[in-house]
Order: structure tokens, then C-alpha cells, then sequence
């Protein structure tokens, strides 16, 4: 918030946000926020407590982050597209003591409360409902009120809960710090090279997202313009108009958003001169994309951001001309990240060598939230544990081979197989159940379930377990396609051959 403070004294009439035609200054951004830390601290938010957000990118998503950092409370960004369920423990695990919405999250809100056993209190910006205080209302009442002392709020206490499901099936929410997002500032400032007030960063990922708060926070850093994409749907020539009407300078997109964007018709005729910075990440880009991106775009830098949520989250990157030169590659270690690759016994392999990536840094979460056994398997060894399996080439550079965490990414979006392996075996018709990722030509890979029918007779179609499992878990988790089979390859250990599995699909 002292960025804010700062730039709204400097940059008073700039724009620090432009949304849906609309702008807000730095001044207006700083005098929402502090109206709005008031508001919420008369409700009994205070050191420690928890914010919870559900909206599309907005300004008020910001503000309510700001504001509850301010009063040393964390923010806990929820993403939209979850079910009432999925929100519910969300809700419960984080024991948010106020949650806010707008139309696409406070519906989720209502339907989350039957399965809470404490509401915590409602707020809404856009979708007026029965319960739920109004966004606006939190922000007038104090704008003509005393102005009360606000809280001293050390730089290594907690700001965020950044939800990320694991290998249990559970989300879990990593705890980052004031300083671990002042780290993420520079990092990102110093990988773009120029960033300064005149920067306009395109948010099109969903903020909910550690990779849109990976761009927000560098921004406001510097003191320039976010530009936010509402990110109902992804739609090329929508991103386009923005680009080029708002001078945006830089914007990160996944790779299926960018091959979206380089084959939209006409694109060669729109003036997109200021465009200096194309990020991309939270998904391998094949190198035919890479090459057209050079293409498409050839006056601007290409810059590959890798990572995860528990390091806030970038710490490897891949500039410019080595996007080509080393194709494959994440780029090399940030130089404030300190990275090993090791094998089991935590011993350094040699490079071309396969191993574990592992972490130290001021980026690094303090641990996850409730979760102390889970944070201790993190930090074994005195090292993060990425569960990314890499090698690293005689110069440096880092290539992902493998994701030890079971994980598969779809459309940019992370999809936890555990998690939908465990809603799918509670079906009444369903044995045992495993699920993997089956490349996609346009999301990179979509879930595959393979299950084993409770008899000969029972009758499973991908309609109708996409229907029955669609009120546990979000859209995008859904398998796309079901496998019957008499019973899962294992190996003597037990363990479920999914290499096999990958193997059969690619031939069926």
C-alpha cells in the first residue's frame, strides 16, 4: 500500500487502473482504499483476519486487497469457476470473517452457505441480494468520516492466501508474505527490463490467478496503468481492441491465448507499436508458437515467466532471442532465487541430468495454511520442494521434464487428478477410477478418466458422469472423455501404470 501512497502523490491524476471505459487515479485508488480499510475494520476485520474475494478481474478485486492489507488482514482470492462445494471449504479452511462478490461470485457465495457451518459476512459490488451488504455502500459511508489510525503492518506478515490444490485432493493455501510480493516486484521489473510510470500492463488472466497478481503487483510497483480484461471468455479480437486502443505496453497470456491471438484475421493491421513485452507461462508453448509469436510480434520481447504459487511465483525466466535459441527451455534461475537440482538423497545431480528442482528465496511462502505436515514435506531438507522434475544444460538454462505432482494443465489452469479421482469414485457405478492429461490442440491437454465399472452391466457415458460429477467440481476439472476398462495396469507395487494409460490413449 505504500506504493500507493506514494504514487498518489506523485502520479495524483494518472491513471493507475483502466476497466470497462471507466478509470481510477492514483488518488481516487488511494482514497478508495483507505475508505474501504475503514469499512471494513468497523465490521471487525483487523490483524490476522481473512478477506475473501470472488469476482472477475475489477478494480474493487485491487481495493480489496489494498485495503484489507492495510489493516494487516489477508486477502484470499477464490476463483469463480468453482462450485458451491469447492467454495465452501475454501471458505471454511481460510475462516474468512467476510467474503465479497460480484455477479459471478456471489451466487457461488449463496450456494456455498448451505454447506458452511458459520456464514461468514456478505458483501456485493454488482448483483444486489438478500443477506449481502452493497460494495458501494462500505465505500460512502466513510468518505466523509474521521480519518481513523490505521495499524503498523510489518513487511513479513502474511498478506495472501493463494489457493493451489496438491497430490491429497485438498486445495492448499499458501501463505505469502508483504515481502514475498516486494520480492515478486522486482523480479518481474527487472525480466521486463524497462518497466517505469509509463507502463500499461494488460491483466487478461483471472486475478484470482497467481500469475495476473504476479502482474499486478510489479505495476503498482512502478506506478503504472492496469488495464483489466473482464475474463468472463477469452476472445481474440476483444483482446486486440484493448491492446491497441489502451497502448498497452506488456501483457502475459497463456500459450493457448497466444496462439488464439496470432491467428486472429487482420491482426497485421492493427497498430500494436507500443507492445514491448509478450509473457507467457502456467503451460508449455510448443515451438511452432514461439516461432510465430517472433512473427507476429517481431519489435517485441518474448519472455517465458515459470514457477508456482508457493514462490509468488516466478523463478526462472526466458528472454528474448533465447525463446528460440533455447527452445524447450524455462529460462535460467532469477538472481534472487537460489535453485539445486537434486536427486533423492538431496545430492546435487550433474547437468543433463534429471533431478528435482528445489528452492530457497525471499519469494518463498511462509507455508501452507492449516496445514503443518504438509508444509513440513515441502520444506524438507531446509528446501522447497517444486515437484517439478528438470534438467539444466551446460549453460544454465532449465527444462521441465515431468510434473512429479500429478497435476495436468488445461487451458492455463491447473487440474489436480487426485482431486477428481476422488470425486469420480464416489459413483455409484464407478470401481476404481484414474484420470490423466491427453494433449489438446487448443488447451495443451484435457482430463481423461479411465475408470473400472461396478459390473458388466452398468452403464457409464461421458454425459452422464460430466453430470453427475459437474455439482463437486468445476467445469474445466470435467473429463472430456471416459475409458471403460476391465482394470487398471499396476505395478508390483501396486501403484497405477499411467504411462500406460497415456500410451493407450494416444492409440484409441
Amino acid at each position: 500500500m505504500n506504493h500507493v501512497e506514494r504514487h498518489a502523490a506523485t502520479l495524483s491524476d494518472r491513471a493507475a487502473i483502466r476497466f470497462d471505459g471507466s478509470t481510477t487515479t492514483w488518488t481516487e485508488l488511494r482514497n478508495r482504499v483507505r475508505a474501504l480499510a475503514r469499512a471494513l475494520s468497523s465490521r471487525g476485520i483487523g490483524f490476522g483476519d481473512r478477506v475473501a474475494i470472488i469476482t472477475g478481474n475489477r478494480p474493487e478485486f485491487i481495493e480489496t486487497v489494498l485495503a484489507a492489507n492495510l489493516l494487516g488482514a489477508l486477502a484470499v482470492p477464490v476463483n469463480f469457476r468453482l462450485t458451491g462445494p469447492e467454495t465452501a471449504y475454501l471458505l471454511a479452511d481460510s475462516g474468512a470473517k467476510i467474503a465479497i462478490g460480484d455477479e459471478l461470485g456471489t451466487p457461488i457465495l449463496v450456494a456455498a452457505l448451505k454447506d458452511l457451518p458459520e456464514s461468514p459476512r456478505l458483501v456485493t459490488i454488482t448483483h444486489p441480494t438478500n443477506g449481502f451488504e452493497l460494495y458501494s455502500d462500505l465505500i460512502d459511508e466513510t468518505n466523509t468520516a474521521a480519518a481513523a489510525p490505521l495499524p503498523d503492518v510489518p513487511e513479513d506478515s502474511p498478506a495472501l492466501i493463494m489457493y493451489t490444490s496438491g497430490t491429497t485432493g485438498r486445495p492448499k493455501g499458501a501463505v505469502l508474505t508483504h515481502l514475498n510480493l516486494q520480492a515478486q516486484g522486482v523480479t518481474v521489473t527487472r525480466a521486463f527490463q524497462y518497466m517505469d510510470e509509463d507502463e500499461v500492463n494488460l491483466i487478461a488472466s483471472p486475478l484470482f490467478h497467481i500469475g495476473a497478481i504476479g502482474s499486478v503487483v510489479p505495476t503498482l510497483f512502478v506506478g503504472g496503468t492496469l488495464v483489466l480484461h473482464p475474463t468472463r471468455a477469452f476472445i481474440a479480437d476483444a483482446i486486440l481492441d484493448l491492446l491497441e486502443n489502451e497502448g498497452v505496453t506488456s501483457v502475459f497470456l497463456v500459450p493457448t491465448q497466444w496462439q488464439a491471438l496470432c491467428a486472429e484475421p487482420g491482426i497485421a493491421t492493427r497498430n500494436l507499436e507500443r507492445l514491448r513485452v509478450l509473457g507467457w507461462g502456467a503451460a508449455p508453448a510448443s515451438d511452432t508458437l514461439l516461432r510465430r509469436m517472433a512473427d507476429t510480434f517481431p519489435d517485441a520481447m518474448n519472455v517465458a515467466l515459470f514457477g508456482q504459487t508457493e514462490m509468488s511465483p516466478v523463478t526462472c525466466v526466458l528472454h528474448g532471442k533465447d525463446a528460440i535459441r533455447k527452445l524447450g527451455s524455462v529460462g535460467r534461475p532469477i538472481a534472487a532465487v537460489t535453485a539445486r537440482v537434486v536427486n533423492p538423497n538431496m545430492e546435487d545431480v550433474e547437468p543433463g541430468e534429471v533431478g528435482e528442482i528445489v528452492y530457497r528465496g525471499p519469494g518463498l511462502m511462509l507455508g501452507y495454511w492449516n496445514k503443518p505436515d504438509a508444509t513440513a514435506d515441502a520444506f524438507h531438507g531446509g528446501w522447497f520442494h517444486s515437484g517439478d522434475l528438470v534438467r539444466v544444460d551446460e549453460d544454465g538454462f532449465v527444462y521441465v521434464v515431468d510434473r512429479a505432482k500429478d497435476m495436468i494443465i488445461s487451458g492455463g489452469e491447473n487440474i489436480y487428478c487426485s482431486e477428481v479421482e476422488n470425486v469420480l469414485a464416489a459413483h455409484p457405478d464407478i470401481v476404481e477410477v484414474t484420470l490423466i492429461g491427453h494433449p489438446h490442440p487448443v488447451w495443451g491437454e484435457t482430463p481423461v478418466a479411465f475408470v473400472v465399472p461396478r459390473g458388466p452391466a452398468a452403464a457409464l457415458d461421458i454425459t452422464s458422469v460430466r453430470e453427475w460429477a459437474s455439482a463437486s467440481l468445476a467445469k474445466y476439472k470435467l473429463p472430456t472423455q471416459l475409458e471403460v476398462i476391465d482394470a487398471l495396469p499396476r505395478n508390483a507395487s501396486g501403484k497405477i501404470l499411467k504411462n500406460t494409460l497415456r500410451k493407450q490413449g494416444q492409440h484409441s
